[in-house]
């Protein structure tokens, strides 16, 4: 008889398990929607606050010529939001989603130009890096580009340097074998 209270016990505790599962389970899914929602909360807040960054910009990128084609701002709305300056140049929010932390990825890493709370400061850093960047440019079209009388010299020093070594291993190669012939012939004796 204790045997079968034991089994109605059992019985009823097994039937009482799934309900208290599924009621944690849909708690659960509940507590993961709410943490859901606070991510795309932030994450809505982080390109707001590009958004915004990217409105204090459009004087800036107005002043710039058409014909420089180094910069093609924009947000990019991915796990983490960017306002991109150029193809190595963005601005990202900071770990606390209230600071800009304006970047340059180089071939050696990722680099912060510049971090900070306010919209003005993060603007100016832009500003001097647009510049430096027009400047860098301009230093690049006004190279003057090689003649080919100036691609030429080269080459005939080239030409000139591989003659030499090969005429002295063709002869210490003639003077070897003559040498070896000279030997085998004075062995043979």
């Amino acid at each position: 008889m204790a045997e079968a209270q034991n089994i109605e016990s059992g019985g009823s505790a097994a039937e009482a398990r799934p309900t208290r599962l599924r009621d944690a389970l849909r708690k659960a899914r509940i507590e993961a929607a709410d943490r859901t929602g606070v991510v795309v909360d932030l994450r809505d807040a982080e390109v707001a606050r590009l958004e915004i960054l990217s409105e204090a910009l459009d004087p800036l990128f107005a002043q710039i010529p058409d014909h420089v084609d180094l910069f093609d701002r924009g947000i990019s709305q991915g796990e983490t939001p960017r306002l991109w300056i150029d193809v190595v140049a963005h601005i990202v929010m900071g770990r606390d989603k209230r600071a800009y932390r304006f970047v340059q990825d180089t071939r050696f890493g990722r680099i912060v130009i510049a971090e900070s709370h306010d919209v003005p400061v993060i603007a100016d850093a832009v500003t001097d890096y647009v510049a430096r960047r027009m400047i860098e440019r301009e230093h690049a079209l006004a190279a003057p580009p090689m003649t080919a009388q100036q691609n030429s010299v080269p080459a005939e020093k080239r030409r000139r340097g591989r003659f030499w070594p090969f005429a002295l291993g063709f002869l210490l190669g003639a003077l070897a074998l003559f040498g070896l012939a000279l030997f085998a012939s004075f062995n043979s004796f």
